[in-house]
């Protein structure tokens, strides 16, 4: 049986039985103004104290939460940034990529990743993703490699890390660096080890709607090596390693500490909303067992922590407007791969050189996913979906 006859089965949910309240007439896709409804009794008195001292860039309060972000990952340091974006260029320049050097990466995620390639000012080299996790295939990456190649960043994409053991080993093979851009995977782990700890380097966002996010825009670089870290947060001070003493052509890129503030409670809260998520998830997955959808495939030794929880359908158009029409928050992540995007024509690729890519663009359909959503809400997502298959 081929794989995809064994992913789209037919069949009925729950023989009918789901229990729905009246009250759900409209299903968020993320609620995080209730998230930080919650917490502002914690981060207010932090912030409010701050005002009072004006220490906003840099000091004690962003210092420590690299400090614990990085025992999070299992890293030696983190290296707070602004954005996440700036998180993959910076941490590219401190791996020793220069102009002109490429960089291979999956052909279907955010945009983002494939830009801040282009912003170091390398050359981004596009790869095809696995059918089953959508994360980068290491046999693709290793039929794109030239003597150019500097780098290979695999996505740990909607919140599940890549297969890291083979694309390590490609890399090996080749004199490459890894970096992880863990932007979707806070707290998900890869045969027992953090994502972050990973590769030779990793790169974080921690924008708001993110599993750990901020109350505004941040980043982070991760690492093990002290000499690249020390280098990451030259290059995001202005290139400077003393007082107007510039060293490299750097940028400004600092993480504050208003967001490192906010950062660090959430920080101790993440790992009950991780694992509220795989809750939400399991009960997704037991509930449209045997509908005529895609759903997530967990691959072994990795545990997910569904940033996004993202089904597939041939007819994911019609879903996505009879859900709308329904009031179920649902998302496209996302529907169309970085090479047919305008931005990247200059790539030079077209319409079929990436497969598998192509396929998750034109058939994924992310569900409503937050630590807030209910048991109930869940169930009646599900009917609603079942109504609309």
């Amino acid at each position: 049986m081929s794989l995809r006859r064994r992913m789209f089965g037919g069949g009925v949910v729950g023989g009918g039985r789901l229990r729905v309240t009246t009250e759900l007439a409209v299903i968020p896709f993320l609620n995080l103004a209730q998230t930080n409804r919650r917490l502002a009794g914690e981060i207010g008195p932090l912030w409010s104290a701050m005002l009072s001292s004006a220490g906003f860039i840099g000091g004690p309060h962003v210092a420590a939460f690299e400090r614990d972000f990085a025992e999070f990952t299992g890293s030696r340091h983190a290296v707070g940034v602004a954005n996440g974006t700036d998180a993959i260029m910076i941490a590219l320049q401190a791996l020793g990529v220069r102009h002109g050097d490429e960089v291979i990466a999956p052909a279907h995620t955010f945009v983002a990743t494939v830009e801040a390639i282009e912003r170091a000012g390398a050359v981004p080299v596009l790869a095809d993703v696995d059918r089953a996790t959508a994360t980068l295939h290491p046999e693709s990456i290793a039929e794109r490699i030239t003597e150019r190649t500097a780098a290979v960043i695999p996505v740990h994409l909607y919140g599940q890390p890549a297969d890291m053991d083979p694309i390590r080993e490609v890399a090996s093979k080749h004199g490459l660096a890894v970096l992880e851009d863990a932007a979707q995977a806070h707290g998900a782990t890869y045969k027992g080890y953090a994502v972050g700890s990973l590769g030779d380097a990793a790169a974080f966002s921690f924008y708001p709607g993110k599993n750990l996010g901020a109350c505004g825009d941040a980043g982070a670089v991760t690492t093990q090596d002290d000499d690249g870290a020390e280098l990451a947060r030259i290059i995001a001070n202005h290139g400077q390693s003393a007082k107007y003493h510039h060293v490299v052509s750097g940028v400004n890129s600092r993480l504050d500490a208003v967001q490192a503030v906010a950062l660090s409670v959430k920080l101790g809260h993440l790992p009950k909303w991780n694992h509220r998520r795989r809750e939400i998830a399991d009960q997704y997955a037991r509930m449209m067992e045997g509908l005529d959808l895609a759903l997530p495939v967990i691959a072994e030794d990795r545990t997910h922590v569904f940033h996004l929880y993202v089904i597939r359908h041939p007819k994911r158009d019609r879903l996505l407007h009879q859900l709308t029409e329904m009031k179920v928050g649902v998302g496209l992540h996302y529907p169309t791969p970085v090479h047919l995007h305008p931005a990247f024509e200059h790539l030079g690729y077209g319409p079929g050189d990436f497969p598998e890519s192509e396929a998750w663009a034109a058939e994924c359909l992310s569900l409503p996913m937050c630590p807030e959503l209910t048991d109930h809400q869940v169930e009646a997502v599900v009917q609603r979906l079942a109504e609309a298959v």
